[in-house]
């Protein structure tokens, strides 16, 4: 089985902001292989070794895990684990049908069959000319971000998002100075309707 590519680059040149366009990259990737990017939620219970054995399944089909998010729910005996991988309807299906069958998982959902809402943060670090701080503080402010430092030498800044709002505020901050460090948290999703994941006992 070929192995399917990574569809999100996470760091670009600093003085080549415009190379930086996740949504034509992937459009281009989909048309030449076919593959789908897949937004993947499980819930699992806490146990040691089942996110590896989660991890493992999937990059043992030969696909990259572009993101993967880890948290406590409600349930303090069981986590969430969002992941997001690319590959085609049929062979995810078939992964799905196989993480189910792992003892620590106690259920999956490809949200990306139903009407859900996906969201991710990003933190960004630049450093500016102390004459562009303000502007570049008006810009995130715009953006619908925030500025969590404002010192010039180490101006960081953080927005929650879609993939493509998260990529196009990072070129455009990219334009003001220097990017020196950006961190994203992976993708993190929720359906719009009533849950349909629900832990059994």
């Amino acid at each position: 089985m070929r192995r399917s590519r990574l569809q999100f680059v996470t760091f670009f040149h600093p003085s080549e902001p415009s190379s930086y366009r996740p949504g034509a990259q992937v459009l281009a990737s989909f048309i030449l292989t076919g593959d789908m990017r897949h937004l993947i939620a499980i819930h699992l219970q806490n146990e040691a070794g089942a996110l590896t054995r989660v991890t493992g399944l999937i990059s043992s089909r030969g696909y990259n895990i572009e993101s993967l998010s880890v948290a406590p729910t409600n349930d303090p005996t069981v986590s969430r684990l969002t992941l997001v991988t690319t590959g085609s309807d049929s062979v995810i299906a078939q992964i799905n049908a196989q993480l189910q069958k792992l003892v620590d998982v106690v259920t999956v959902e490809d949200m990306t069959s139903g009407d859900h809402l996906a969201r991710e943060l990003v933190l960004i670090k630049l450093l500016l000319p102390a004459s562009q701080a303000e502007s570049v503080a008006e810009t995130v402010r715009r953006s619908g971000g925030k500025v969590l430092t404002v010192d010039p030498s180490s101006f960081v800044a953080e927005l929650a998002g879609t993939g493509d709002e998260i990529g196009e505020f990072i070129a455009t901050l990219a334009a003001f100075g220097e990017v020196v460090e950006v961190v994203r948290s992976g993708a993190l999703g929720i359906s719009r309707t009533n849950p349909r994941m629900h832990v059994v006992r």
